[in-house]
């Protein structure tokens, strides 16, 4: 992890964010779509850009935190967050897992951590040196 001022907040955040990600996962997917309703039939092709979008949101945050030599380590930590999110969804009954959703989790990161590796990475380092810069 970076030297951060604030590094318990940050792993606090990311946790939050991990719980909410997880959450919204293992919801009931019938609120969106049941498969009976036509006009909505477009989620079923949606859900694999929701994941990869989700997961390279993911690895912005987390390239944020890490240093970029520690970026594979983030890429197998999400990559493992992804099976543990279809896991859980094969222990219920309303939601269904699906490999390709692994794919499209792998997609995301990939992208995440390649725009962290271009510029993007270590953000929140940025975040508080511009606050330290605004305190009297």
């Amino acid at each position: 992890m970076i030297s951060l001022r604030h590094a318990r907040r940050w792993q606090a955040a990311s946790l939050i964010i991990l719980l909410l990600v997880l959450i919204a996962a293992l919801m009931p997917a019938v609120w969106f779509w049941d498969g009976r309703i036509g006009a909505l039939a477009w989620f079923e092709t949606f859900d694999k850009w929701l994941h990869g979008i989700t997961f390279l949101a993911l690895s912005l945050w987390f390239g944020g935190l890490y240093r970029t030599n520690s970026y594979w380590r983030v890429g197998l930590g999400l990559l493992a967050f992804g099976f543990l999110i279809e896991a859980g969804q094969l222990l219920v009954s309303y939601r269904t897992a699906d490999w390709i959703d692994i794919g499209a989790d792998a997609a995301g990161i990939v992208a995440g951590l390649l725009i962290g590796v271009a510029g993007v990475g270590g953000w929140c380092l940025r975040i508080e040196e511009r606050t330290a810069e605004h305190r009297p």
